[in-house]
């Protein structure tokens, strides 16, 4: 017996389509689509067009939204109807609603450039109360772009009735209680306070110097890894922190210190890490030095 298909229909506000290009290059999308259907998606060419899901009255399993969102009609309207009007009213038809991406999250990029009129579905950045002030049925997916398989699993989980627990920015902990230091293959270099010069070497850690985030950023591409392959790390780029409320920072791959030192990761008291990382800078790990000076030579 077939299992019935989920619908979803997937919707824009503003944005760079990153999202929708990640979550089409999930590897096993021909199994995906047995199980899901997708009604309507504005870069594809599907069965109903725009103005058929606005205008239609039929509910649907997940209403999924990917990019910034203002009331602001000036800023923001498709096919003459302004953000307002399209999400309250498919909202209403919809079961779950899940924001993918940082900028459906929390704003993103686009919110730097009018904090008053440009937000996420539920935060303006850290703050609660975003395009609304709280809803019960949203799932927020950060990322730029999100990670395929963070969209997949949880349509997955939701589609067979399964609890999904989430942080206090309504993220599922199954992908966002780790950091991306974990897995991290460069986390002996971090123990011991080696780090490397510049980008794309192989050996290093990328947090004392290059700005790395990966100790204070909620994700587990370290571990399920992005097409099965890689991360920014293992290639040699610092995590630049794009599942927090404060992607993008303004000093992206610097290194923020207090008088000289840099900010403890999430987790760790400032007084034990400091004390722990002026023993560990005293010790000379001739290994770890001399694979990084053969790579630099």
């Amino acid at each position: 017996m077939r299992r019935k298909k989920s619908s979803i229909v997937w919707i824009q506000g503003i944005t760079c389509n990153g999202d929708s290009h990640s979550f089409y290059n999930y590897e096993s999308m021909k199994s995906f689509s047995k199980d899901f259907e997708m009604l309507y998606h504005p870069l594809l060419l599907l069965k109903k067009s725009f103005q058929e899901i606005i205008e239609g009255e039929d509910a649907f399993d997940f209403l999924i939204i990917e990019g910034a969102l203002s009331k602001d009609k000036s800023i923001i309207e498709r096919f003459g109807y302004g953000m307002e009007d399209i999400v309250d009213a498919l909202s209403k038809r919809a079961k779950h609603i899940i924001c993918a991406g940082s900028c459906a999250c929390y704003g993103g990029v686009f919110r730097l450039r009018d904090e008053k009129s440009i937000f996420g579905l539920l935060f303006s950045g850290k703050q609660k109360g975003g395009y609304w002030k709280d809803s019960s049925n949203v799932i927020n997916l950060s990322g730029c772009p999100v990670h395929p398989s963070w969209i997949v699993d949880t349509l997955y989980a939701l589609k067979e009735n399964k609890k999904v627990i989430t942080d206090e920015f309504l993220r599922p902990k199954e992908i966002y209680a780790y950091l991306a230091h974990h897995g991290c293959i460069r986390n002996e270099y971090f123990e011991w306070k080696v780090d490397c010069k510049g980008f794309g070497h192989k050996e290093g850690c990328l947090f004392y110097e290059q700005g790395c985030l990966g100790p204070m950023t909620h994700a587990n591409c370290n571990k399920i890894l992005w097409n099965n392959v890689s991360s920014k790390t293992r290639v040699g780029s610092p995590c630049v922190g794009c599942t927090e409320f404060d992607f993008p920072r303004k000093s992206l791959y610097e290194t923020q210190t207090n008088m000289s030192l840099p900010q403890a990761p999430v987790g760790i008291s400032k007084r034990a890490y400091y004390a722990l990382a002026g023993v560990a800078k005293g010790f000379k790990i001739e290994r770890l030095e001399k694979r990084l000076m053969d790579e630099d030579n």
